[in-house]
């Protein structure tokens, strides 16, 4: 067993370990990587049909007040050619929506995976002129992201409306940039397919359970971070993906306005979304080659090997060490990586304090720790 552990500890080091204490990637258009191109964007086409009847003008009037307040959003990176000689590239694009501003600035939210990597920023506006964008805060986990344009520009915000007030059925049109900047404020129309969605996502900062709202919407890379309107005018969902299988139709899905709303609030005020921190990065058993886990019980068959811990964190103090297999916490069984995330960003808080199970060289034991915030944690975390 010595002598395999030095090559254990390189193993850890180089898989994507989910770090759990940080805050989906999908897709958005992407230009010069072109295995990404065709990720998943975002959200089309609904038409309020009871203000129709009542008007014939009913949803232009929507689109007309609403269609300002969704910008065209520019990922911009450095790129090397072989002489090393450095360019600024569009890496993507995606969409984005006016939702607040003063007589200084304007905010604006999107989805995280649409700017995520961004070296620069630029938010494309409906007159076509082209403005930096400084990124206030971003939370890979729930796909949302929060940037400001500093001036005073002639835009009426989208006013947020009550999504948990959506019923299946319900009309919804859906602003954004289908395929780049070309098709800017593409209007599209549908219903809500459902409410309360469950998608399982893979974000940079591990796989999370996203809960969205579900539209027949044909979804096309470009439209993420885009607007899903109700009939009355109002913002209710934020378009982040779709699904993209072979044989696949009308399966689009937004982020619910109400919990953009408090993610964008939390954002602005801390930068990120404040979460419980326990301090480590883990590996979920399945990942990690038998060889490793000879020491292991055979009835463990489920859990997380602890890739690296926060020195300054209190788990640390408590006595856990890398390569620790950890089975349960507060008594609930952990699976994966996603379990333990979703138990401490769901079913705990900061200052709670939490006792895990773990097996050690085959050994059972226990360590009970504080849970920390993650402002505090991140700035020490130690990185797989």
């Amino acid at each position: 067993m010595d002598n395999k552990m030095p090559v254990f500890k390189r193993f850890l080091s180089t898989v994507t370990a989910g770090v759990v204490g940080s805050a989906i990637t999908l897709a958005s258009v992407q230009y010069f990587d072109t295995s990404h191109s065709e990720q998943r964007a975002e959200n089309t086409s609904n038409l309020p049909v009871q203000k129709v009847q009542a008007s014939v003008n009913s949803l232009a009037d929507i689109v007309e007040q609403s269609s300002k307040a969704v910008v065209g959003v520019v990922n911009k990176r450095k790129q090397n050619d072989r002489y090393l000689n450095s360019t600024e590239v569009t890496a993507g694009t995606g969409s984005g929506v006016i939702y607040k501003k003063t007589d200084h600035e304007a905010y604006i939210v999107t989805n995280n995976h649409v700017i995520e990597g961004a070296g620069k920023i630029g938010v494309s506006l409906y007159d076509g002129k082209e403005v930096k964008a400084d990124l206030i805060g971003t939370d890979p986990l729930t796909d949302i992201a929060v940037l400001k344009i500093k001036g005073n520009y002639d835009i009426k915000p989208l006013k947020f409306g009550d999504s948990d007030s959506l019923r299946a059925g319900d009309q919804v049109v859906a602003i954004g940039n289908p395929l780049g900047l070309d098709l800017s404020r593409t209007v599209t129309q549908g219903i809500v397919s459902a409410v309360n969605r469950t998608i399982q996502v893979n974000t940079s900062a591990g796989d999370w359970d996203l809960n969205v709202i579900q539209t027949d919407a044909a979804i096309n890379p470009g439209n993420s971070g885009g607007a899903l309107i109700n009939a009355s005018g109002e913002l209710v969902g934020i378009n982040s993906l779709k699904i993209s299988e072979g044989g696949v139709e009308g399966l689009g899905f937004a982020i619910p306005s109400n919990e953009v709303t408090t993610i964008t609030e939390e954002l602005i005020k801390n930068g990120q979304v404040v979460r419980p921190y326990l301090g480590v990065s883990v590996v979920g058993l399945s990942k990690v080659p038998a060889f490793y886990l000879q020491d292991l019980p055979e009835t463990v068959q489920e859990g997380v090997v602890v890739a690296s811990v926060d020195k300054n964190s209190d788990i640390a103090k408590a006595g856990l060490h890398a390569e620790d297999v950890i089975v349960s916490i507060n008594g609930e069984p952990i699976k994966d990586e996603s379990s333990l995330r979703k138990f401490l960003y769901t079913k705990a808080s900061i200052g709670d304090q939490v006792t895990l199970k773990v097996y050690r060289k085959g050994e059972k034991r226990k360590f009970t720790a504080k849970l920390a915030s993650n402002q505090q944690g991140e700035k020490d975390e130690v990185q797989p």
